[in-house]
């Protein structure tokens, strides 16, 4: 009975120029081979992939045709194993699964019965053979691409702006291109200005012919090549550092280490669009009347000049003029924030409102106080039964540690109590500073230096509903100095004041003090820690 073979022919594309590894010569020896030994050829399959793994097209199919004819080839030939394959691991599995299709393997330059168990580590060496020299000559690659870092050059592609050249020797480098280089250096200078943003600067680049996208743009602002600097990574025991590279820098070293700082935001001062903050201070706190979705701010261009606008999106059409907007906010901010005359005397007139509100944490600390001294009471008792010998050792040391325990935990409390009120003292001065900066930065018409305060201005989102503005919730702290004011200019004749009118209700918001950690618990009373919402 004869043989039937089908014929391997691999040869990946950096082998195609190799003596004796083209395609026409693995061809014309596997014939011979078979004319010789009479075996019939079924197929030929060419393979254009490497063999570090058996993840080739060619090769799959040619295993998916064995399985649908299984048993009636007999044999894979190629000329040596290294046309098989390069990893020792992968090859014996593919071996055994070529044997449970019936078939055989077999290098006719290399021809080993694979019955015999000593001719295994023969198979070994063969296959070992050509993956130990991939295995280096990837890591002479890998040195040699390493010392030349080290000496400066740039290895690969060109990238942006630049372009690969040769010298007169052969030996190769990067040059500038032009004009991509000068837009480069431009946009480099724009981004250090901070009028623009990144993707503004790189849209107007591109306006002006630099050919690149928006990613690989921004990776170019960070890349220290622009100045002539390469980074040369750690490996092993050799930490990382940058080498002066031998071509020509585009922009200088203090150039880029500014554009560095302004992407960081050291020194950045854009915004995410081309308008500037006082244009549009609430853009971020205003919503949508009619879809109640976030409103978003730009610019549009009229025939003689640029128009602000605070306008939705999404399909809705809503927008109103900035500047309409903005007079508004600003005319319920000057009637909403109050006035203060004397720091110190609402200091007072606060912290005590606070102590009145408070009695009940007072009385809870009294009552503290009466229990830490029963349970040294106690302690003294207990050590008066040891002495006397009426009780023995083990039971007043079990007292003492469970009284002890007691007092302890009454006093933990007793601290947070002593705490609470001067916490709240400085809280109330912090808040009442805040609201007279507040206060001044309105009425001179600096908006965008009140916009990290309008969170707490304004815990709810601001509506415009084209004449005035609506919000669910405006800050309590400030509806409470409000209401002292009220009642300030109500004492015309210098008589006593009476706060027992005002608002119990000192609500958690803003930049407001409020009550107690303790009084949190009861009443729905506000906490002592106020939150600034930027």
């Amino acid at each position: 009975m004869g043989y039937l073979a089908d014929l391997y022919i691999r040869v990946s594309t950096d082998e195609q120029a190799d003596k004796g590894y083209s395609q026409r010569n693995q061809e014309e020896m596997l014939r011979k081979y078979c004319i010789n030994n009479k075996i019939e050829i079924r197929n030929v399959v060419y393979e254009d992939h490497s063999a570090k793994s058996f993840n080739r097209p060619r090769w799959k199919e040619l295993i998916q045709s064995l399985k649908k004819r299984k048993n009636s080839v007999n044999l894979v030939l190629f000329t040596k194993w290294d046309r098989f394959s390069r990893n020792a691991g992968d090859a014996y599995q593919m071996i055994n699964v070529l044997r449970r299709l019936g078939v055989e393997p077999q290098a006719i330059e290399q021809p080993l019965d694979l019955e015999i168990p000593e001719n295994k580590m023969m198979l070994a060496f063969y296959l070992a053979a050509p993956e130990v020299e991939n295995d280096r000559r990837a890591l002479n690659v890998f040195y040699g691409m390493r010392r030349a870092k080290k000496e400066g050059r740039y290895m690969g592609l060109a990238p942006v702006a630049y372009v690969n050249k040769s010298d007169e020797y052969g030996k190769k480098y990067i040059a500038p291109k032009e004009p991509d280089a000068e837009i480069l250096k431009w946009a480099f200078n724009e981004v250090n200005k901070g009028v623009f943003n990144t993707e503004q600067v790189w849209k107007q680049a591109r306006t002006k012919g630099l050919k690149c996208s928006k990613n690989a743009f921004w990776q170019v602002l960070r890349n220290p090549l622009y100045c002539g600097k390469l980074f040369v990574p750690p490996f092993k025991d050799e930490e990382g550092y940058f080498v002066k590279a031998q071509h020509k820098p585009i922009i200088s070293e203090s150039l880029f280490n500014e554009v560095q700082d302004t992407l960081d935001g050291r020194g950045r001062n854009y915004r995410t669009k081309v308008e500037t903050v006082d244009e549009f201070p609430f853009r971020g706190f205003l919503v949508c009347p009619e879809c109640e979705k976030l409103l978003t701010a730009s610019k549009s261009k009229g025939r003689y000049r640029y128009y602000a606008y605070y306008h939705c999106k999404g399909g809705c059409k809503h927008r109103t003029n900035a500047g309409k907007v903005n007079d508004a906010i600003q005319a319920d901010l000057l009637r909403f924030i109050p006035e203060i005359q004397d720091k110190k005397l609402y200091q007072e007139i606060v912290t005590k409102d606070y102590l009145e509100q408070t009695r009940e944490v007072q009385t809870e600390k009294k009552e503290i106080l009466n229990q830490i001294k029963d349970y040294e009471s106690r302690l003294s008792h207990v050590r008066e039964l040891l002495a006397t010998r009426e009780i023995d050792a083990s039971d007043y040391r079990e007292m003492k540690t469970e009284y002890g325990a007691k007092i302890s935990a009454l006093e933990l409390q007793l601290t947070k109590f002593n705490h609470d009120i001067d916490n709240v003292q400085t809280l109330i001065e912090q808040g009442l500073t805040k609201i007279k900066e507040i206060g001044t930065s309105v009425k001179n018409g600096n908006l965008s230096e009140v916009r990290k305060d309008i969170g707490s201005i304004y815990p709810e989102k601001i509506v415009f509903d084209g004449s005035k503005v609506r919000t669910r919730r405006r800050n309590e702290f400030v509806s409470y100095i409000q209401l002292i004011n009220s009642e300030l200019g109500k004492n015309k004749n210098g008589t006593k004041i009476d706060f027992s009118t005002l608002s119990r209700q000192v609500g958690v918001a803003g930049f407001e003090p409020a009550t107690s950690c303790s009084q949190s618990r009861r009443d729905d009373r506000a906490t002592l820690h106020p939150v600034y919402n930027t």
